[in-house]
């Protein structure tokens, strides 16, 4: 079925999972670690992803901020709810005020292609590590899901994406022996979002700003901003975006989730791959995967832990590592001299350790080399 331009078939419903790999770990951070709401982080994602597909009409991901939600996760007595809530509106207000002043046209225009195609390479890298990393949690089950998606890849009547899921639903199933009770237990209970405004000290002001938005600018101006601008345009010609486009689209994005009970969000090149690599084509995905999300908020937000449970975290790693292949397969084949050569490797590498870092430093590599400030043969 095709309706407003978007798809809506099994194609597009196995690619709305693409990007499990990233959303479901977060959430689960946010919810049981640092204490947020669950209906509160749920229905945003939901909205927004709704609006995403029928806007961009393209498999437009929504992520969560992973600088920020990496220090939500490790430091929960740091990003407390009223941190996280003041990084939101921080974020959100940044990227009003970069798109308003054209500041971030500014940047991507002095950004080189070897800085953009690094940051993709290491952005798809670190996501095959890091689906690796979680394969480990349970081998046999990461090997029998790999070998099913390899099997399966490029094959519409069957989509891979639905296969793994089912078959990650069958092995949680087994060894969890109390999840068929839990789940047979559920009974939906419809409650309305309500505004959620904490009242944050200037403590939490200073934190939130100086701790978590601002080392999420950098990473988000070269993965959510710029790579994604580059790889959507690449992936749909026909439907273009701007980064001020973007960065608009961040600012709405964190000051409507904000007051919800939201975190911080973004775009991602990697979520993008994920969305692609198992079927998305149009925003019918990312639509299908936003009324997942929202109706889990609104019906089944106390039991959200639950549900998760169907979703092993090997087959996580799997979504993840096909979405990083996908990713770093779309550097290949670029007609680059040897001095961006060099500057997508640094950058590439240096991604594996912190992406705003590898932005940073690309760029700077980058115009010192053709100033002829370091010399590079």
């Amino acid at each position: 079925m095709r309706l407003g331009g978007n798809e809506f078939n099994r194609s597009e419903l196995a690619g709305a999972f693409g990007d499990l790999g990233t959303l479901i770990p977060f959430v689960v951070g946010y919810v049981t670690i640092t204490g947020l709401d669950a209906q509160g982080v749920l229905v945003p994602f939901g909205v927004l992803a709704i609006a995403s597909g029928l806007y961009f009409r393209t498999p437009m991901p929504v992520q969560p901020m992973k600088a920020i939600a990496t220090v939500a996760a490790t430091q929960p007595a740091l990003a407390t709810p009223a941190v996280i809530f003041v990084s939101a509106v921080v974020t959100g207000l940044f990227w009003l005020i970069m798109g308003v002043t054209g500041a971030v046209s500014w940047l991507a225009a002095v950004t080189s292609r070897p800085v953009v195609r690094g940051i993709m390479l290491g952005l798809g890298l670190s996501f095959i590590a890091e689906g690796v990393r979680l394969m480990h949690q349970g081998p046999a089950l990461a090997v029998g899901g790999a070998v099913l998606t390899f099997a399966l890849l490029g094959r519409p009547r069957l989509p891979a994406m639905l296969v793994l899921l089912g078959f990650g639903a069958v092995a949680a199933l087994a060894v969890d022996v109390d999840l068929i009770h839990d789940l047979t237990a559920l009974a939906p209970r419809f409650q309305l979002p309500t505004l959620q405004l904490p009242s944050p000290g200037w403590g939490d002001i200073l934190t939130a700003t100086l701790v978590l938005a601002v080392p999420q600018a950098a990473l988000t101006l070269g993965n959510a901003v710029i790579a994604t601008a580059e790889e959507h345009n690449e992936l749909f010609p026909r439907r273009p975006i701007t980064v001020r486009l973007l960065a608009f689209d961040h600012a709405l994005m964190n000051l409507v989730a904000a007051p919800l009970g939201g975190v911080p969000m973004c775009r991602g090149a990697g979520g993008m791959a994920g969305h692609v690599r198992f079927g998305a084509h149009t925003g019918g995905a990312v639509v299908i995967l936003g009324v997942l999300l929202l109706g889990s908020g609104l019906f089944f937000a106390d039991s959200i832990s639950t549900l998760f449970r169907l979703f092993p975290m090997p087959v996580l790693g799997v979504i993840l590592f096909f979405g990083g292949v996908e990713l770093a397969a779309s550097v290949n084949g670029e007609p680059f001299s040897r001095l961006e050569r060099t500057v997508l490797v640094v950058t590439a590498g240096l991604a594996l350790l912190n992406m705003g870092v590898a932005y940073v430093t690309g760029l700077l590599l980058y115009h010192a080399a053709r100033r002829g400030l370091i010399k590079i043969e």
